[in-house]
């Protein structure tokens, strides 16, 4: 006799209930799925909260020369040309329904005076195009997702935790959750499972994520024999709080430095002017120079000769460069820089960065309109996730389907600002639409107990050992040690070694007791999150190491890169066989001739704005 469980029968579920997982749920639902969502904290808790500064889309309100081919060329230069092109190509051209979806369904995005919606400059942006809500616009897409999601009939399961995919053959048919409060097992049978459980940066110490972002999708899809692709790539956003403490890697918005913040180091120099790449000078479109001329016109919405400031350059650069200074001992007090928007006036930064100035004002006794704020790179975002088809979401294992930061393809080696965003709104109602078609097709799979009760037997392990490791020790020092030897410049001693501290970490995990109880045992959910962090920390310092470059959200020390769309361009593929995580490179495939043709219009504009800014001057 095995533990008890409740059993659900489904079409669709979809694990996780941030922007993908709920944009994903109401299109399966409006498909005609019956569909659930089991998220592992509350409604309104997602990551998407925390992207701040806009949502990525070729609207074309702020300057008409915009389109989706110059978000493509985009995506596709800020990804250091890795991105899935197919995925870049249909991101580019829907993200901007999605958005005016988002609008009728209720969101209030900020106007123009012409009643349009307003659109910021970002950082690998060509034209301003980030729809925003002053500073808060993914809280604004969750709320108008949820909201919409409550009329579609989803039931959702919160505070569960997924552990187990269960599958039959080839094909998952479903999965095996516990709920966090009493520790009760359940079992969900489902014709197609999406997963939309967001990144994986908790397993760095200075991090932007929550307790929750412990990789969980990316691990569920590993141990159910999917792929992972360009786990190397980590995005150290370059603005995070870095002081007090207790708000360590808290976002910064980058909407602070859209709207003229400057970083400054600890001799009060503006030591982004110090950074810009030399290929800066040559095809690009912005002139980077010492004037903040270029804000003054994107408040009075008159674009044509914006000037970008070097603060503005893509995030990889920025962080690099704060990391630079603080290695160089010319670092902020607390070992990050200082970043100033003081002389835009506390009227201006109360109108556009709100939730900034209350969140510096609360936390950090600091007030953002009369002195500067402690700011450092913080391990914000990963790249890479479960490879899937650029169509339909869909993974290497059928009937299981991935969008969102979960999934891989759209951000290549770099993301850019604003793209995420747009990315689950996109692939959100993608994953959804071709997870219910498929639904339609089959028949409701059986629960098999026996794989149930398997499942039951690993959760309840840690409990049954009696005595070892407290696992928040081992989940401390493990975050640690990413940080330190595959964080934000990495060598190839470092990545080797901290191969054998994972070894070292494993076996720490499988000894370690969190006590017996299942009810309200926070030490019991960190013990089973370390299996998934070990693993997913693994794959990704094996993608580091065996990307002998630097590109992107990469850089290797020992192997300093450049920038050119003509470099040898490959991709580090994962999976799991009998328990055994193994590597292999494949070369990029080769984008479509219309898509490279797109790629030189786009730049025969740039070339032209930039003569035309040239002469304006």
């Amino acid at each position: 006799m095995g533990e008890e469980y409740t059993s659900y029968e489904y079409d669709v579920i979809v694990i996780g209930a941030g922007g993908a997982g709920l944009r994903a749920a109401i299109e399966s639902a409006r498909t005609g799925a019956k569909t659930a969502i089991i998220t592992k904290s509350l409604l309104g808790k997602a990551h998407t909260v925390m992207a701040e500064g806009g949502c990525a889309a070729a609207l074309q309100n702020a300057d008409p020369r915009d389109g989706w081919k110059v978000h493509f060329h985009d995506t596709m230069k800020g990804s250091k040309w890795l991105a899935n092109w197919r995925m870049a190509e249909y991101h580019a051209k829907e993200a901007p329904d999605r958005v005016r979806e988002l609008e009728q369904w209720g969101a209030v995005f900020d106007r123009t005076n012409q009643n349009l919606i307003n659109q910021r400059n970002f950082g690998g942006h060509t034209f301003p195009r980030l729809a925003h809500v002053g500073d808060a616009t993914g809280l604004e897409i969750i709320r108008t997702l949820q909201e919409r999601g409550i009329h579609e009939g989803i039931d959702i399961f919160t505070e569960y935790t997924v552990r187990h995919l269960m599958k039959e053959g080839d094909r998952v048919t479903g999965c095996v959750a516990y709920k966090r409060v009493d520790g009760d097992f359940h079992a969900f049978s489902a014709k197609a499972i999406v997963l939309a459980t967001g990144g994986i940066t908790r397993c760095w110490s200075v991090c932007s994520g929550s307790w929750e972002y412990t990789g969980d999708g990316h691990a569920l899809a590993l141990w159910a024999g999917a792929e992972l692709r360009d786990m190397e790539f980590v995005q150290f956003h370059p603005t995070g709080m870095v002081w007090p403490p207790s708000v360590r890697g808290i976002l910064v918005t980058e909407g602070v430095r859209g709207e003229g913040g400057r970083l400054f180091n600890s001799e009060q120099e503006r030591f982004m002017f110090n950074y810009v790449p030399e290929m800066f000078q040559g095809d690009h479109a912005e002139t980077i120079e010492e004037s903040d001329q270029w804000v003054e016109e994107v408040v009075s919405g008159k674009l044509a000769t914006v000037r970008r400031p070097p603060e503005l350059l893509t995030r990889d650069v920025v962080a690099k460069a704060i990391n630079s200074e603080v290695k160089a001992g010319r670092g902020s007090p607390h070992g990050g820089a200082f970043l100033d928007i003081s002389h835009r006036g506390e009227a201006a930064i109360l109108a556009k960065l709100p939730s900034m100035h209350h969140q510096f004002k609360e936390l950090a006794g600091v007030d953002i309109s009369k002195e500067p704020m402690e700011v450092g790179p913080t391990a914000h975002y990963v790249m890479g996730g479960v490879r899937v088809d650029a169509e339909t979401q869909e993974t290497t294992v059928s009937c299981l389907y991935a969008c969102g930061e979960t999934a891989s393809g759209l951000h290549g080696a770099n993301r850019l600002g604003g793209n995420s965003l747009s990315d689950l709104i996109v692939f959100g109602k993608r994953a959804g639409e071709y997870a219910a078609n498929k639904a339609k097709t089959l028949a409701q799979p059986s629960i098999d107990d026996a794989q149930v009760q398997s499942a039951i037997e690993v959760m309840l392990a840690p409990l049954k050992r009696g005595q070892g490791e407290n696992p928040g020790l081992i989940y401390d020092a493990m975050r640690d040690m990413m940080q330190e030897k595959v964080g934000i410049i990495r060598v190839k001693d470092d990545l080797e070694t901290a191969l054998s501290d994972l070894d070292e970490f494993s076996e720490r995990e499988k000894k370690c007791f969190p006590g017996t109880s299942r009810k309200y045992n926070s030490g019991w959910h960190q013990a089973l999150d370390l299996k998934n962090m070990v693993d997913i920390s693994r794959v990704a310092t094996m993608a580091a190491l065996a990307r002998e470059e630097s590109r992107g959200g990469h850089t290797r020390d020992d192997f300093p890169g450049h920038e050119d769309e003509y470099w040898g361009k490959t991709l580090n593929i994962c999976w799991m066989e009998d328990g055994e995580i193994k590597i292999r490179q494949e070369p990029v495939e080769e984008m479509r001739s219309d898509l490279k043709d797109a790629i030189k219009e786009v730049k025969a504009l740039i070339a032209e704005r930039a003569a035309e800014q040239e002469s304006a001057k």
